[in-house]
């Protein structure tokens, strides 16, 4: 002992190789660090304690310590991406997670446990627990069942005291193509535009809309032993063999545009830069797909044809642009209906109202509606917590550059006349794709409803 760890003085104590593990978060047999009521418990039992006491408790205190680590393992158990933290005054913090986008109340710290709890998670995440005034980042890991799970930690001050937000990472490989339920029309678009030699392909939509995870179902498809593919990511958080992934770091210069100005020198032949968030990295991204690469890239917007619009905004010339994009893919994430539980009915007439009027009275025979037209609705069981709904899918929007649009785009069109005339190319709008996953029984009424924003 003395030689591996050199130290001269220390104690040997005797613990069950299970319960050094449990202590750690790290156990193997399902217990992991204990059940929540029972570190809950043990915390309250120093609730009668003073407050001085409160404030001098170890952040490596054992209940703390098991608290947290529940907290992450219970995330994880429900499939959440994000955990937050988030003080009250006068009252016990809440822990909430966002499972399937919406966010859950899952228990109460008490409040005089708040800053162990907080300054436990910075020791974690490799920040300053002394520095409580200004938001601070980092990142966690812990183990689940031997595999490693990575955590992004964002910490902001507020006027009741530190708050926390988790984002797990996603993990493992990545989605076959397949697999992200595109509809027969969009996946045969979607196949042939990224099967071009050079051009830009852009996913878009809000954080958290999947456009990460459809990126690299679209590579894992394109990845074979003759194709040369760089990424430059912030995070790196879907790994694949055969790629040469970049981890981005704007802190010491090293950007999206710098990563994309190295790739170029590295012989590629398939690109994908993370996000495109100035001009700068717009406009080498451009350039790289007019000499010879096929270039995949996000933007945060609301649909494909605004997409347009915002690039050229930005500053871009609408020739080069027309010229270099190939197809731009717009997704959200809808729940899905738990399959335990759904029952079917029959449409109302009012529902029936709603799916013409969205759909397009235009388009709507390809539907091909049998009547009586059947719908399903979320009722609640065990395997979905009583909540009816259970996962979530996307629903898409994929517009394919053709020689009509490339002319609107020439003449700096509207985005209604690039809508109408990429409708007539062929696409359909996010509404109209999951009007058509509420009639497969994937998803219900109410959840296109929040989609559009709409009655």
């Amino acid at each position: 002992i003395e030689r591996a760890l050199s130290i001269d003085a220390y104690e040997i104590a005797v613990g069950l190789a299970t319960h050094i593990l449990q202590f750690l978060g790290e156990s193997d047999s399902g217990v992991g660090p204990g059940e929540m009521d029972e570190i809950l418990d043990e915390i309250g039992t120093t609730s009668d304690d003073s407050d001085e006491h409160f404030e001098e408790m170890s952040d490596d205190a054992p209940a703390v310590v098991r608290l947290v680590s529940r907290i992450l393992h219970d995330a994880k158990r429900l499939n959440a991406s994000d955990i937050h933290i988030d003080p009250e005054k006068s009252a016990p913090t809440r822990v909430r997670m966002r499972v399937d986008g919406v966010c859950r109340d899952i228990n109460q710290v008490p409040a005089s446990h708040h800053n162990a709890v907080i300054a436990r998670i910075k020791i974690m995440a490799n920040l300053n627990i002394a520095e409580k005034r200004i938001p601070q980042d980092g990142k966690l890991a812990f183990k689940l069942s031997g595999q490693l799970v990575e955590v992004r930690v964002a910490t902001i001050p507020t006027v009741a005291g530190e708050g926390v937000v988790m984002r797990i990472l996603a993990t493992g490989g990545a989605m076959p193509i397949d697999k992200m339920n595109l509809s027969n029309q969009n996946m045969t678009m979607l196949k042939n535009i990224v099967r071009r030699p050079h051009g830009i392909m852009l996913v878009v939509g809000p954080t958290g809309s999947g456009k990460t995870t459809t990126l690299h179902a679209i590579l894992g498809y394109l990845n074979t032993p003759d194709k040369k593919i760089w990424t430059a990511e912030d995070p790196v958080e879907i790994t694949q063999a055969g790629l040469q992934q970049v981890q981005v770091n704007p802190k010491i210069g090293f950007t999206f545009a710098n990563a994309l100005r190295a790739f170029l020198r590295a012989d590629p032949d398939i690109i994908l830069i993370g996000e495109m968030r100035d001009k700068e990295t717009a406009h080498a991204g451009i350039e790289a797909s007019l000499t010879g690469h096929l270039v995949l890239s996000t933007l945060h917007t609301n649909s494909a044809p605004e997409t347009i619009t915002r690039l050229l905004d930005l500053g871009l010339d609408p020739v080069n642009f027309s010229d270099a994009c190939v197809g731009i893919l717009a997704q959200r994430l809808i729940r899905t209906l738990c399959p335990e539980c759904k029952t079917s009915y029959t449409a109302s007439a009012d529902e029936l109202a709603f799916i013409e009027r969205q759909y397009g009275s235009a388009v709507i025979d390809e539907l091909s509606l049998s009547q009586p037209v059947t719908l399903y609705q979320a009722n609640g069981c065990e395997h979905c917590g009583d909540i009816g709904y259970k996962g979530r899918t996307g629903v898409h929007e994929l517009l394919r550059m053709t020689p009509e649009l490339r002319g609107l785009i020439y003449h700096n069109s509207n985005v209604s006349e690039l809508a109408k005339q990429a409708s007539q190319d062929g696409m359909r709008t996010l509404m109209q794709d999951g009007i058509k996953k509420v009639l497969s029984g994937i998803t219900d009424i109410k959840q296109i409803q929040i989609l559009g924003g709409v009655d």
